[in-house]
């Protein structure tokens, strides 16, 4: 059968990927930043926009959940698989919100220095007369608003729910699954603004798209409840910052909490601006590289997708016939009918087939009982619409 898998896999690893997921890699995957002609990528933070994918990369893996760092369009136009790693760092991210909590209600940032600056000797009885300054409300009791109920999310809803908080959840793409695995206890509404109108702390827990970018602006500001106190440990560009200083000054946002600083965040009054650290445990990255490892050598050695952002994942296990192929292509109509065509103008006998599509891109899985050649893979790549040929 003519295969396109090299015996050696080559991956470029990009940042520090965590040693215990490297460890996954079986003996024939070779991973260092230095390699060249990669057949797969593995980062984190790296930005790869002007990254320049030669022909053998097929996979990209991020170490992480969000993929802002990715050229997802131009990965997607040369059949490259990407994927992520969601729920990974969640637990690091919920504890990180947990702080965020408290030092939203509290000035505890602001006692610190105080203490730090202080000169003389009466700081016993001098405390006792400053610490007015720096007090705040208790969380027990108050309505947190978590938007985003995935698997971050959902601890966070959790966590609020244990510490004796009232909890609402909002999520413009809420799956089956994360609405299954959902604590009962949360009161889930359809519409932000419900969230907005009630709730003392709001918590963002959404990717950032196109239809995310500034969804905290003046629409839902104008509505939300004064004194709230907004925290944002998701991804940077989902509050519209002009709106939300508009909102700080007339008293409506008091505090604003943001692991995504900017020059204009830096500049936002009653903001706590901490650097990136949501994710930044050692058991989050060790959990990232571990998943994304896996992912990797699922779909090198037998094709399979799981959590990728542009294919649909696509799960056929270990082939158990004479051969596997597996192709990457658009979304559009008859492609399945051409692929299959080509397959029986050859005399290629099917066992087994998954089709499955992701808005405009398709993913094609064919466990086959007959050898193939080379000459199969120009006849399936002619087709209008196909990216990526592998055969297995």
């Amino acid at each position: 059968m003519a295969k396109d898998e090299r015996r050696v896999y080559k991956i470029k690893t990009m940042n520090n990927i965590s040693k215990e997921g490297l460890k996954l890699l079986p003996a024939n995957f070779i991973a260092s930043p230095d390699v060249e002609d990669p057949d797969a990528i593995l980062v984190r933070s790296a930005d790869l926009h002007d990254f320049e994918f030669g022909p053998n990369v097929r996979f990209v893996g991020r170490a992480g959940a969000g993929v802002n760092n990715i050229p997802i369009d131009r990965c997607s136009e040369k059949g490259i698989v990407v994927t992520k790693a969601p729920g990974a760092n969640a637990n690091g991210v919920k504890e990180l919100v947990l702080l965020a909590l408290l030092l939203s209600s509290r000035d505890v940032l602001g006692g610190i220095d105080w203490v730090r600056n202080y000169k003389g000797d009466a700081i016993g009885k001098d405390v006792e007369a400053a610490k007015k300054r720096f007090a705040g409300p208790e969380l027990m009791g108050k309505t947190l608003g978590v938007v985003g109920l995935g698997a971050t999310g959902r601890r966070v809803a959790k966590m609020g729910i244990d510490m004796g908080m009232n909890v609402m959840g909002f999520d413009p793409f809420l799956s089956i699954g994360n609405a299954l695995n959902l604590d009962t206890r949360v009161n889930v509404v359809e519409d932000p603004k419900a969230l907005f109108n009630k709730a003392d702390y709001i918590t963002l827990h959404i990717p950032y798209t196109a239809d995310t970018k500034n969804f905290v602006g003046a629409e839902l500001l104008s509505i939300a409840k004064p004194g709230l106190r907004l925290i944002n440990i998701a991804r940077g560009g989902l509050v519209d910052v002009k709106a939300l200083k508009k909102f700080m000054d007339a008293g409506v946002v008091v505090n604003y909490v943001v692991d995504f600083p900017d020059p204009e965040t830096m500049r936002l009054p009653h903001t706590i601006n901490i650097p990136h650290l949501g994710a930044s445990t050692p058991e989050s990255e060790e959990n990232s590289a571990i998943m994304v490892v896996r992912q990797l050598v699922d779909y090198l050695d037998h094709g399979n997708i799981r959590h990728s952002v542009n294919f649909p994942d696509s799960n056929m296990g270990i082939c158990n016939s004479m051969g596997r192929l597996t192709v990457n292509h658009r979304n559009i109509p008859n492609m399945l009918g051409q692929i299959t065509k080509v397959l029986a103008d050859e005399e290629i006998n099917i066992a087994n087939l998954l089709n499955r599509h992701r808005v405009d891109w398709a993913y094609t899985m064919i466990d086959i009982d007959s050898p193939v050649h080379e000459g199969l893979r120009e006849k399936i790549l002619n087709i209008d619409g196909v990216v990526r040929v592998r055969f297995f």
